[in-house]
């Protein structure tokens, strides 16, 4: 996609909310953009899924970062990718922010949590300084090439510091220049709606299922979530959860049934399989240059 930071940041600058689903592969990201979605989000909690491991930063930078190469060249929308904490100090983070702009992706987000991270749903989640992380993000600004290269600066301070900390970590990130700032788990629409006051920048909010199962709290609906301020909705483990959801039940009919025939109805046909990967596109080419 051509100019994708700026696509991103014209996306953020309307007045309707943008909503940005989490795909953790280019398949997954394919269906985004075929399903009307304007942007897309890779999430760094199932991409540790699709390598056999928990989101406890044991996704390196160089596995990050190839899969998000992969979706940023597999669709036609911006991606906004997961960068964990800048994968180490400073100079990682200047390295990171090189190599996610060279990957074609609209832009990326950076946690202030100490290294390892954990998922913002998980027990155990320690922060660096403030100011600490207010310097990577100044890194990140300095470092890229591209003035549209969307950057963004993620607080996970509710958890266990407060709505007050992780307002007073939002100002200072945007003070350094982060073009938005992301919360998690902020807490009540009051809180939420009281932290988007107190932001100079676009905010974005972690949106997604683990509202309800982990932190027993409502999910709350994109329209009400634009009211309260909100710039950006992201669902990072929406896609994930579904399709691990449906392949179960897909192996369970296998295993009892002998046979997936009762359950095809379900399923993707194949002929949608293969438009959705661009096989036509490719049988095209093919009869362009067969002589």
């Amino acid at each position: 996609m051509k100019d994708p930071g700026s696509a991103l940041k014209k996306l953020l600058a309307r007045p309707k909310m943008l909503v940005m689903p989490g795909a953790f592969d280019a398949f997954s990201a394919k269906l985004v953009e075929q399903a009307g979605f304007e942007a897309v989000y890779m999430t760094g909690y199932g991409v540790s899924a699709t390598l056999g491991k928990p989101d406890v930063g044991l996704a390196t930078m160089t596995e990050m970062l190839e899969r998000a190469a992969l979706i940023a060249n597999s669709v036609n929308i911006p991606l906004l990718a997961d960068a964990d904490t800048g994968y180490g100090g400073f100079i990682n983070v200047i390295r990171t922010i090189q190599e996610y702009e060279r990957a074609g992706v609209a832009g990326c987000h950076i946690e202030d949590q100490v290294f390892p991270k954990k998922c913002g749903s998980m027990k155990g989640k320690e922060l660096i300084p403030a100011e600490e992380m207010a310097g990577k993000i100044k890194a990140a600004v300095d470092t890229r090439r591209d003035k549209n290269f969307v950057i963004v600066a993620r607080t996970d301070a509710t958890a266990g510091y407060g709505l007050d900390e992780a307002i007073r970590r939002g100002r200072l990130y945007a003070q350094a220049g982060a073009d938005a700032v992301m919360i998690m788990a902020p807490g009540p629409p009051d809180d939420m709606a009281r932290f988007n006051r107190a932001m100079s920048v676009p905010t974005m909010m972690i949106m997604g299922e683990s509202e309800l199962w982990v932190r027993n709290l409502r999910m709350v609906p994109n329209d009400e979530l634009q009211k309260l301020g909100f710039k950006a909705a992201l669902y990072p483990t929406s896609l994930l959860f579904a399709a691990g959801g449906e392949m179960r039940r897909t192996l369970q009919q296998l295993k009892e049934k002998g046979s997936t025939e009762g359950i095809m109805g379900q399923m993707m046909k194949f002929q949608e399989v293969t438009d959705l990967l661009g096989l036509p596109e490719i049988y095209e080419q093919e009869g362009k240059y067969r002589s």
